[in-house]
């Protein structure tokens, strides 16, 4: 492994993996993936917001949030409606199917992140997050 184990993009990756399968797995009672599960969460914050702004929001390209959203629509758990001003976009809300599944699912990502905490420790969760942030929140390298 050489000095894999002390590189943090490669002990980044490895802790990504460990949560999403773990979320995975908790989701799938309700059958959504995380992509779906956040798609509805954001839908659910803001109601009529752009299919363009939601896909934007969660830094998924527009051709595979169609698709999520054609997804959203066949399962009957969110529904598209042109937005007057510019026919070309779609608006986003949750069905009553939509809402009630989102309800189950926080529930069950509830007990994933109890899992986690209880996994990180006392105050683990919130050293955790806070160097998350500075990584995410970082500015682009200079590649000078």
């Amino acid at each position: 492994m050489g000095d894999l184990p002390e590189t943090i993009g490669y002990m980044l990756r490895r802790a990504q993996l460990a949560v999403f399968d773990d979320f995975i797995r908790s989701l799938e009672s309700v059958s959504l993936r995380p992509s779906l599960f956040s798609a509805l969460l954001v839908i659910e914050h803001n109601p009529g917001l752009k299919q363009t702004e939601v896909g934007d929001a969660l830094g998924i390209k527009r051709a595979n949030f169609v698709a999520l959203v054609d997804e959203l629509e066949e399962r009957g758990l969110a529904r598209r409606s042109k937005v007057a001003a510019d026919r070309r976009s779609y608006a986003l809300e949750l069905t009553n199917a939509g809402k009630a599944c989102l309800r189950t699912a926080k529930e069950l990502k509830g007990k994933h992140e109890r899992r986690l905490v209880q996994q990180l420790g006392p105050g683990g969760r919130e050293k955790l997050l806070a160097l998350l942030r500075l990584l995410a929140d970082a500015p682009d390298a200079d590649t000078t």
